[in-house]
């Protein structure tokens, strides 16, 4: 195993772990680890000794979201960085598509683009400690890999419009009520936690899984590709009207300080 991959794999009997590896950037989403992740997924699916997938984060977050300072890269490129959330937005899909039920294994922090990583997962457990947001526009930001087709319908749409319109970052306790979480854990044991369910689903492959996955996706977002679609068009209205390099800009330089 390469240790300095954008994506870990490793194997335990017929689970497969996929491990975002930018642990320097709290595994923020760039071209790269989009790129991996994709590859990865499609590995993992020809795979036929593969019956679940898990997806965790390597160091102290599982994914902070988007590289902010990618975005900032991609200021002066035709289109901004829509043509990359285009991307990340159909590699998340690819998740909440696969025949094989993914576990997200959630600790840190799980915000913006995290957050809509984990949206797409089958099951999701967290730590205790893990703070857990949409976070979009604390940096004058909008979704735009799936928060605002999703997230109503895994929190429901109060809890929704409270993360969404605040911003803010809850403990994972807050969302246990929610039903989203299948799990709470103490730190230590969110990866242990992950796995055992892993294996619960695993125990249950085969042709009826798959397919009734497909029917839940299908019955339960038959307008999800309008609404992926719009909110990519926000995104890139929003990004060409509003000085939101500037905001991005002011983030990092807090950050760093």
């Amino acid at each position: 195993m390469n240790s300095s991959a954008p994506v870990l794999i490793t194997h335990t009997g017929s689970i497969r772990t996929l491990t975002l590896n930018r642990p320097d950037r709290r595994n923020a989403l760039n071209p790269e680890l989009i790129e991996a992740l994709d590859t990865a997924l499609t590995e993992a699916e020809r795979d036929p000794h593969t019956r679940c997938l898990v997806l965790a984060g390597a160091g102290k977050s599982f994914c902070a979201g988007a590289d902010l300072q990618y975005f900032l890269s991609s200021v002066d490129a035709p289109g901004g960085p829509t043509q990359f959330l285009r991307r990340v937005s159909a590699v998340v899909t690819r998740f909440e598509t696969s025949r094989l039920p993914v576990v997200a294994a959630l600790h840190g922090h799980a915000v913006a683009g995290g957050l809509e990583l984990a949206l797409a997962c089958d099951v999701v457990v967290a730590a205790e400690t893990a703070l857990i947001g949409d976070g979009h526009i604390r940096n004058n930001l909008l979704p735009a890999a799936g928060s605002s087709v999703r997230l109503p319908r895994k929190v429901g749409d109060s809890m929704a419009r409270w993360l969404a319109l605040t911003g803010q970052l809850v403990p994972a306790q807050r969302l246990a009520p929610t039903g989203w979480l299948h799990a709470v854990v103490p730190a230590e044991e969110v990866h242990a936690c992950a796995h055992a369910t892993a294996m619960e689903l695993a125990a249950a492959s085969g042709p009826a899984q798959s397919a009734f996955k497909a029917l839940l996706h299908t019955l339960t977002t038959m307008d999800q590709k309008h609404g992926l679609d719009r909110e990519l068009d926000d995104f890139e209205r929003h990004w060409n009207t509003n000085d939101v390099p500037a905001a991005l800009t002011a983030f990092l330089r807090r950050r760093s300080a």
